[in-house]
């Protein structure tokens, strides 16, 4: 009898029970809290080094070319230098692991019935290279603003402008996701390189058609390919330091074929057709190409009128 029973419970138990089905999520997968860092490896350190060696060369062949020239001639030369030479000093640096430092990128992600989790990712960013930019980028603006014969206020306008650029650019670079940081200052760079594109290409082409059809045609052209090189730069920031889609690799090879051809590229470029154009000859006297001479000089011993 009791036997029986037994079984007879075990085969009904199943109906006794209660089931019910969760209407809660699974918890989700529990992810890796180590930080993920993204840093130059060898590759990009080696670009680093080719760069600099380019950068190098570019600037002595420059000073070669100017040395047979009088000092009222040299303006273009002077000022191409002086961008490679720079150039130069930022590669080396960011080659050497100076200029560099890591960015914290917290990412949130969130979870419906569960806190959400953070994600950190350590990124480099090659401030040395926004250093060089600042002092760069103005020369190239006042190479092509000499050879279209802009006003001093145009200059004036671009340069500001370019400096904005630069440096909100750099803020961008260090802002904080998840906020207007990041992409509002990128928004305002691209802003103030309008302001740039404006000066030169409106302002710039309406001076330069004074010097005649060779000038003109010669710096729309070398304007031409300034500005495509130009807005490439954040392209490529947006896909590197902005969406990090591109390793930091990537990332120094791409600036590092802007800045060859922005740089050495143009700096050819335009000297060798400065030579062979005469009416892009800018002499400049002077303080420049003369000194002081005589005058702000102080005479010990003469007599004041009257004395």
């Amino acid at each position: 009898m009791i036997s029986e029973a037994v079984e007879a419970l075990k085969k009904t138990s199943t109906a006794l029970v209660p089931t019910a089905t969760s209407s809660i999520s699974p918890l989700p997968t529990i992810t890796d809290p180590r930080p993920e860092y993204q840093v130059v490896h060898d590759e990009g350190t080696r670009t680093l080094w080719v760069v600099f060696v380019i950068m190098l060369v570019a600037s002595l062949a420059f000073t070669a070319l100017s040395w047979n020239l009088p000092a009222s001639k040299r303006l273009y030369h002077v000022v191409t230098s002086l961008i490679t030479i720079i150039a130069a000093i930022s590669y080396f640096g960011m080659a050497t692991g100076h200029g560099v430092t890591l960015h914290d990128v917290k990412i949130t992600e969130k979870h419906e019935h569960v806190p959400d989790t953070y994600k950190h990712i350590y990124r480099q960013v090659f401030w040395a290279r926004y250093v060089d930019w600042s002092l760069t980028t103005p020369l190239l603006l006042l190479d092509l603003s000499i050879l279209a014969g802009l006003n001093g206020a145009s200059i004036f306008i671009a340069i500001v402008a370019d400096l904005i650029m630069i440096i909100t650019g750099l803020f961008a670079a260090f802002g904080a996701e998840e906020t207007p940081q990041k992409w509002g200052w990128y928004a305002i760079a691209c802003i103030a390189y309008l302001v740039v594109v404006w000066q030169l290409a409106v302002n710039g082409r309406a001076a330069v058609l004074n010097k005649g059809t060779k000038v003109a045609r010669f710096f729309g052209s070398i304007a031409g390919f300034t500005f495509i090189l130009w807005t490439a730069y954040p392209i490529v920031w947006g896909i590197a330091d902005g969406a990090r889609i591109a390793s930091v690799d990537d990332e120094i090879i791409a600036y590092a074929v802007l800045d060859v051809l922005a740089k050495p590229v143009f700096g050819a470029w335009l000297l060798f057709t400065h030579a062979s154009i005469p009416e892009t000859n800018v002499d400049v006297g002077g303080f420049w190409s003369e000194g002081l001479k005589g005058e702000g000089q102080i005479r010990i011993g003469d007599d004041d009128d009257g004395a």
